[in-house]
């Protein structure tokens, strides 16, 4: 699946598919998508027009182009200098501890089901899970343990593909058998259609593309491709169809299996599971599934806690970061960065407490912020793809989205515009969310405090903080 070259080591198709396949997919969000049963095919087909297909072309040719450490930060400040460098990778970084809450949360609604499902919907269980695993997995960290990078493969079957395959084949042959659904079976062109006339309702929309959103992350392998200019549109083609099925699939199921005013947004893959063993009289595996999930979800978290502080952490050696977030142990892990890293985690985790409503509101309020937050991001880097045209168009880039500056125009323009939707769709809420004020004073307000802070770090940028290679030698 890859091969030694004269070149150095190039990723075959193959490989680059199931290592961004291994990246994005995930069933987390099977439940959120189900909501709106038949018409998550639309919506699906939609996140990857609106979304994938620009986000992938324009953070491929930008991976090629400039595929120093640091991905975004160097894309943007390429473009537009070190201040919004600094705040797109900000942004990245930022938007993650966020997003962490609604991995944490499921971990904890899946452990609910070992011993009690209605802690799914207990806020102060949730908060003391997230807070427990969070910082154990931090501490650990600490350690540079290198097997934790190791179990990320095992992490993602056990937690991910095993249990979508089962999910899966056992809803479908649960569906076949006969058994009641809560969806019509026979249905009519109406029931795919998306319901236009409501702005809040397409606000689901947004959580369509989030299962594919990150992919410029995974665009740092383009430039390891073998014969890039072919099998990287290719390879993000069949991840696309791959997980648009699988997704489609596996939102239907929970859609059928578990009626929409019971589908608890964090535990609805749990619900389904156990509806389906409930048939056969094995409501026990319900409960293995559970460990299953939740241990290959903490060994995902485990190892992904590094991966967003490293993008950060590889502007310091600009001063970009104070020196007392610079400092490293002997391990060679930026411990101060984790511990930020850890504290904003906690915070949220409390935010998602103390938010008005149930559980499906809380979690739906944080899902968006980190939409907002991370579309501001992608309008930095869409921005940076066209002005890199003009102001360097010497750079040889290996990957080159086809058409001139015309077609940059277009395809870069065309990401821009709609990730200026989403962004307005997310700050809407979705009919299922009561506190409606709240929800949109929560969202601006919170947006415009995230995308500010960096500016006011940089505004108070000294040279002192500019260290190099000191700052990575300072230990414990």
């Amino acid at each position: 699946m890859a091969e030694n070259t004269g070149n150095g080591f190039k990723l075959s198709l193959v490989a680059f598919v199931l290592i961004t396949a291994a990246a994005l997919m995930s069933i987390r969000t099977f439940p959120t998508q189900g909501e709106v049963g038949w018409q998550s095919i639309i919506f699906c087909l939609l996140a990857i027009v609106i979304y994938l297909i620009p986000a992938s072309l324009v953070s491929a040719e930008l991976a090629t182009g400039w595929p120093q450490e640091g991905g975004v930060y160097v894309w943007v400040k390429e473009a537009f200098g070190e201040r919004w460098g600094f705040t797109a990778v900000w942004l990245q970084w930022f938007q993650m501890t966020i997003g962490f809450i609604s991995i944490l949360t499921f971990i904890a609604a899946t452990f609910s089901f070992l011993f009690n499902p209605d802690l799914a919907n207990n806020k102060l269980y949730l908060f003391i899970v997230i807070v427990v695993i969070w910082w154990g997995l931090t501490f650990l960290n600490f350690r540079g343990l290198k097997e934790y990078a190791r179990i990320s493969s095992w992490s993602v079957v056990l937690g991910t593909f095993i249990p979508a395959a089962v999910l899966i084949i056992g809803g479908l042959w649960y569906i076949l058998a006969g058994n009641p659904v809560q969806l019509t079976m026979h249905p009519a062109v109406s029931d795919f259609m998306p319901d236009l006339s409501s702005a809040s309702n397409l606000v689901l929309l947004v959580t369509f593309v989030f299962v594919f959103i990150g992919i410029e992350m995974t665009a740092t392998h383009a430039k390891e491709i073998r014969d890039v200019q072919k099998n990287y549109p290719l390879g993000i083609l069949i991840v696309g169809v791959v997980m648009a099925v699988v997704s489609i699939i596996g939102a239907l199921i929970v859609a059928m299996l578990v009626p929409v005013n019971n589908l608890n947004l964090l535990a609805g893959i749990m619900q389904s599971f156990n509806v389906i063993f409930a048939s056969i009289h094995l409501s026990w595996l319900t409960m293995l599934f559970a460990l299953l999930i939740a241990i290959g979800a903490i060994g995902q978290v485990s190892t992904w806690i590094l991966g967003p502080v490293r993008g950060l952490f590889a502007t310091a050696s600009e001063g970009t970061l104070p020196p007392v977030l610079q400092k490293t142990n002997k391990n060679g892990i930026p411990v101060n960065m984790l511990i930020l890293q850890g504290i904003l985690i906690t915070f949220w985790g409390a935010v998602y407490v103390l938010l008005p409503g149930g559980v499906n509101s809380s979690f739906w309020m944080l899902f968006a912020l980190t939409t907002t937050v991370y579309i501001v991001m992608y309008f930095l880097m869409y921005a940076a793809a066209i002005k890199l045209r003009y102001s360097q168009p010497e750079v040889k880039r290996a990957f080159t989205i086809p058409g001139g500056k015309a077609g940059m125009w277009i395809v870069a323009g065309f990401g821009f515009l709609m990730m200026a939707l989403l962004f307005i769709l997310a700050m809407l809420p979705p009919t299922q969310i009561k506190e409606g004020s709240s929800f949109v004073t929560f969202m601006v307000v919170g947006t415009i405090l995230v995308a500010v802070i960096p500016l006011i770090i940089y505004a108070f940028k000294k040279p002192a903080w500019k260290i190099g290679k000191t700052a990575e030698e300072t230990t414990e």
